[in-house]
């Protein structure tokens, strides 16, 4: 089956990165609907464009579906859930879905994200609605395009449009991808031990504000990088570092590791300033103030007190500060 071209959805801003992220071409504006027409994001192409490449896929028209066209759905059948026509459940596209899923996945290499549409039989990412023998139908699907995707690639980051409404969401899915993009940079540098222990030390605290034990984990696994086969330490590595930053991280977390920074600036600061420090915390620990507040401040005593080990931690300046993402957290 040949892929239909590709086209790149770019920023007109020069300074635009060379991150790349696949996402459902309807969000891109592309009229590929089933009914002719598109889901454009406005959050996507206002905000997030200037520091992406979108790279749209729309696998019910690669696959020769056509604009417009015979809605489908998901049904439970015998042999597992099938995508069919709504009007014509003899039409069974999930073969067809699924084969184009295992190409897309080959191209899924020079990209660090994918943002699917949600709902879609084909695109959606989870609670797809799925009929029963009955007809009722239970928000318990993937799409089937989307499920095999994320089969075949369970580290890179995947998100749906409208969980990326949501400002936890949102901010974990972009700290994921900007993460993953500075691993492939290090694959494509050439992976070493040295370099291995590099990306983790600069990630420690990025790791312990999602999962404590996954960061525990991933200290003894680092500690074998010069011992074990460095490409199968590396995959192990990898995925435990992804399904860590899966979870969100909670204030509670975001608290500890704002202590732990803290602690390199004791020597540094007076009481007043200490003082003030632990108050702005304890105010954001209890949602009185969000992220960036402690963060700003942390950053204008670092500013003063430079710290070497800080000022390399990506927690600090995890993506682009114009994505003013830590301001809703």
């Amino acid at each position: 089956m040949a892929n239909p071209p590709i086209t790149t959805v770019m920023s007109d801003n020069p300074a635009t990165h060379t991150i790349r992220i696949g996402v459902s071409s309807c969000l891109v504006g592309q009229e590929v609907r089933f009914d002719g027409g598109h889901k454009r994001n406005a959050f996507m192409l206002s905000n997030l464009s200037p520091y992406f490449e979108f790279v749209p896929y729309c696998p019910e028209v690669a696959i020769g579906m056509g604009v417009p066209r015979p809605p489908m759905r998901l049904v439970q059948r015998q042999d597992g859930v099938h995508a069919v026509g709504t009007r014509d459940p003899a039409l069974d596209n999930t073969e067809a879905l699924r084969d184009y899923a295992f190409e897309v996945s080959g191209q899924l290499q020079a990209v660090s994200g994918y943002i699917l549409k949600k709902d879609s039989p084909s695109c959606g990412m989870e609670r797809v609605r799925v009929y029963d023998s009955n007809n009722v139908p239970a928000r318990t699907g993937s799409g089937i395009y989307a499920e095999t995707l994320m089969q075949c690639h369970p580290d890179l980051p995947f998100e749906e449009e409208g969980r990326l409404m949501d400002p936890v969401l949102r901010e974990n899915f972009i700290e994921r991808v900007f993460i993953y993009y500075r691993w492939q940079q290090l694959l494509r540098d050439g992976l070493t031990p040295s370099a291995l222990v590099d990306f983790h030390s600069r990630h420690k605290f990025n790791v312990l504000a999602h999962d404590e034990p996954a960061y525990r984990r991933l200290g003894r696994l680092v500690a074998d990088a010069g011992k074990e086969q460095l490409e199968s330490l590396a995959g192990r590595y990898i995925e435990i570092l992804m399904q860590a930053l899966k979870k969100p991280a909670t204030r509670k977390q975001h608290t500890n590791v704002l202590m732990h920074v803290m602690g390199y600036l004791k020597a540094s600061l007076d009481g007043d300033d200490k003082h003030e420090l632990l108050e702005v915390l304890e105010k954001y620990r209890l949602g009185q103030v969000p992220l960036i507040v402690p963060i700003t401040l942390i950053k204008h005593h670092l500013r003063k007190y430079p710290q070497p080990y800080i000022d390399q931690q990506y927690y600090m300046n995890p993506y682009p500060e114009e994505l003013m993402l830590r301001n809703s957290l």
